[in-house]
């Protein structure tokens, strides 16, 4: 713990770039996946906005249990298949997955596409079904 001390006080400019650096790179990777909603806030989004959820789950996933009126599209292809979703432009889009993992970048996708209110589920699928709300098997 000296040693670190002693290195800090001997070299400012070195920790205060690596400091810098370390908070831009964090900053960067959380706003990459775009705004991030709680179970609650999705709630309220899909009654009220009309909000649509696109579960980015593979599909066995998927069958064991999603939110109502999901719509699945697999995060492997999320590119290839963004013209099934081009109906919903117009709408809120919250995006979901198992942990909230890979959300964030088929959020990217969505947004490269034009679509203009793109969120994620904090927590994905495993926070929702934590909070005990309802799912869907089929």
């Amino acid at each position: 713990m000296d040693q670190l001390l002693g290195f800090v006080v001997a070299h400012p400019w070195l920790v205060g770039a690596f400091l810098l650096l370390l908070i831009l790179f964090v900053r960067n990777e959380l706003s990459r996946g775009g705004r991030t909603v709680n179970a609650q806030e999705l709630v309220n989004m899909v009654n009220r906005e009309g909000a649509v959820v696109v579960d980015v789950r593979d599909s066995t996933d998927f069958r064991s249990g999603h939110v109502v009126g999901a719509v699945n599209i697999p995060h492997a292809s999320i590119a290839e298949r963004l013209s099934e979703l081009q109906r919903y432009r117009d709408k809120p889009v919250v995006v979901m997955c198992k942990m909230g993992q890979h959300a964030g970048s088929a959020g990217v996708h969505l947004r490269k596409a034009g679509f203009s209110n793109v969120t994620k589920l904090r927590g994905g699928i495993s926070e929702w079904r934590g909070q005990n709300l309802p799912l869907v098997k089929g």
